[in-house]
């Protein structure tokens, strides 16, 4: 297969993971002339990779660390980077010039700006306040809040104390939230006083009040101003507007040191079979991961300007924002992506210079089922790497990208999990890209694709497991005192090996094929079907809007049922169903070509915008789906139930 992109000379002669590469060799008397030699190094070396990354991204200690790893006999018990003091965010925040740090724009907003310096003088304000308020070390302050500056300063003010941070985006309803912050029992609360979304105006004080009447621990209300110049919040228990709460005048932050495993971030798995497990990660862990992920992966420079859609409820949020550490300005958007059109986005991206472009898998599907044609429309010169992530990117939707956006562009699709708060393979600016593919496993992520005996194969697809441990873990889960959660989640399946649960392919070249997610995998005849192999084939047919997979329990086998959303102006006749089995027999195999395809009004899909394969499953055998907060639309749930043709 010949390669969609490769970089230019230019490109890898300037990149920083070849200035790294060079950087290694000279310490360490090595030879290492390009990304898969090292690769093997970082995964066979653990301990002098992460040492090189640590030194390489400019770790901000009060105290050096005395051993690098201690190893276990489980994954869980490994402990890095020993005896290490340091401050999360000192390290982003260790840049206080007048070049841009954040630029937030708001949906139908105007633009606002914020230098480095401003920045550390509101976090600095923030910090004290909070402390004022009784915050501690450990202590939990929580956010409701769209993805805005004043999310990132409180964020920061906590972390600079040795607070964990938690937060979700403000489209949870009052259940979604008391399942997650119910759980943690935060002293502070952030919230802005609404947010904007297609067009319309959403109030959050409402919700507000309801969470409050749950949640005694919350001690003050946060209330940042947003939708409105000042809200009234004498309705909100606690409540105090973020102007009258922060100190001003504040000349510096008193960096809480703290050990390289204190907790930073309390994360959420966003499943619907119960409760959110909450994942507690390390401040160093998920710092030196982010560097790694940042300078290496994404050849992120001071000069760049970095985007994400994202919310503050998905990982990519924190991820985002980690880029600060590196100097980058940090683009934040709240609202509709396709409001006032689909290109609002690539508006952005002309607007702000913008070179490093983060989106979802169904984002770029959904751009080009728009019929837009980015490159004809909007300046896109200054774009250096475009990141996909959240579900497979479809073999069209790569073609569409270089055909249709920017022939010259590192599209870097990439994969891991709140799980890890980074990734297991992602892309690389020195590598090429080919049709369907992530370009690379991680650097110090020893990721194979495992057979059903356990094996690791190259070219076949498997189950994807880690199997030595990496800074990111997470370090614990909250209320999991015996690490029983923790376990149940990894390691049930594989001793000692981190089993993710996708299904993947490692290719002869190094790259990496998502096949979906191995839970959801369809099992026909006990031939093992990766979802997104059907997905790719079906939603790249105009008159298809969106799909979704399951497998059905019949007459002792699965059977493999297809719902499909069409397109404006289309209907699932017998003449479509044809085209659909005829698209997917050819492109596959015949055991991919569903038993039925039915008609559905919407796919349900979580707040992050993935499809929830399991919760369909649940719902047309009759099983309960119990945490439907976690969904962005979970009426669609009740049109899968009762219908005919899955009875007979």
């Amino acid at each position: 297969m010949e390669p969609l992109w490769r970089p230019s000379a230019d490109r890898v002669q300037n990149a920083n993971i070849t200035r790294f590469i060079k950087v290694v060799n000279e310490k360490y008397g090595l030879q290492l002339s390009d990304y898969e030699s090292l690769y093997q190094w970082s995964i066979s070396h653990r301990e002098d990779f992460w040492a090189s990354v640590w030194d390489f991204g400019g770790v901000l200690y009060s105290q050096p660390y005395k051993e690098v790893l201690q190893d276990s006999p489980t994954m869980i018990g490994a402990k890095w980077f020993i005896d290490a003091r340091l401050n999360f965010a000192e390290n982003l925040l260790r840049f206080r010039d007048d070049r841009e740090a954040l630029v937030f724009k708001g949906e139908g907003q105007p633009t606002v700006r914020m230098t480095y310096a401003q920045l550390y003088s509101e976090v600095a304000g923030m910090a004290a306040s909070l402390r004022k308020a009784g915050v501690r070390v450990g202590d939990r302050v929580a956010g409701y809040v769209p993805n805005m500056m004043e999310t990132v300063v409180a964020m920061l003010a906590a972390t600079s104390i040795g607070a964990i941070w938690s937060s979700c985006s403000p489209d949870f309803g009052i259940k979604g939230v008391l399942d997650r912050f119910g759980q943690i029992e935060p002293k502070i609360l952030f919230t802005a006083d609404g947010y904007f979304y297609n067009g319309k105006t959403h109030d959050s004080l409402e919700r507000i009040s309801g969470i409050i009447k749950e949640l005694p621990s919350i001690e003050h209300v946060v209330v940042i101003p947003y939708t409105r110049k000042r809200a009234d919040i004498a309705h909100v228990p606690r409540a105090i507007h973020y102007e009258d709460f922060i100190s001003r005048g504040v000349q510096g932050i008193e960096f809480e040191q703290l050990p390289f495993d204190h907790p930073v971030y309390i994360m959420y798995s966003s499943g619907t079979t119960g409760l959110p497990k909450c994942m507690v990660h390390g401040a160093g862990g998920t710092l030196i991961q982010h560097l790694k992920e940042h300078i290496l992966h994404c050849d992120l420079k001071r000069e760049d300007k970095i985007y994400y859609f994202t919310t503050c409820g998905w990982m990519m949020w924190n991820w985002l924002v980690s880029a600060l550490a590196v100097g980058a300005t940090v683009l934040l958007y709240d609202g509709s992506p396709f409001y006032p059109d689909a290109g609002a986005i690539f508006q952005l991206a002309e607007d702000e210079k913008m070179t490093i472009f983060g989106t979802s898998a169904r984002y770029i599907a959904a751009v080009e089922k728009a019929g837009l044609k980015p490159k004809e429309k909007y300046d896109l010169s200054p774009l250096k790497t475009m990141c996909s992530t959240g579900s497979p990117l479809s073999e069209e939707s790569f073609r569409f990208v270089y055909r249709d956006v920017k022939e010259d562009i590192d599209l870097a699709s990439i994969s891991g999990g709140t799980d890890i708060i980074s990734c297991f393979a992602l892309g690389c600016p020195i590598l090429p890209v080919y049709e369907g593919e992530l370009q690379c496993r991680g650097l110090g992520m020893k990721v194979e694709a495992y057979d059903p005996e356990g094996k690791p194969v190259i070219g076949q697809q498997g189950e994807l497991v880690c199997t030595a441990t990496f800074p990111s873990q997470p370090i614990y889960f909250w209320n999991d005192p015996d690490f029983a959660k923790y376990k149940a989640a990894y390691f049930d399946v594989y001793p000692n090996v981190w089993h993710h649960g996708d299904f993947i392919e490692i290719t002869e070249h190094g790259g990496v094929k998502i096949y979906g997610r191995s839970d959801a995998t369809l099992n026909p005849s006990g031939v093992r079907i990766g979802t997104a192999e059907i997905y790719r084939q079906v939603e790249a047919l105009e008159e298809v809007a969106d799909s979704i997979v399951v497998g059905q329990s019949w007459e002792n086998d699965v059977r493999v049922i297809l719902f499909v959303k069409t397109a404006p102006g289309y209907v699932l006749d017998d003449a479509l169903k044809n085209k659909i089995k005829k698209t997917i027999r050819e492109n596959t195999t015949p055991r991919h070509v569903p038993a039925l395809i039915l008609p559905i009004a919407d796919i349900p899909v979580t707040l992050n915008g993935k499809k929830v394969e399991l919760a369909v499953r649940n719902v047309i055998e009759g099983k309960p789906v119990t945490n439907r907060d976690a969904l962005l639309n979970p009426e669609a749930l009740e049109l899968f139930a009762n219908i005919p043709e899955l009875k007979a």
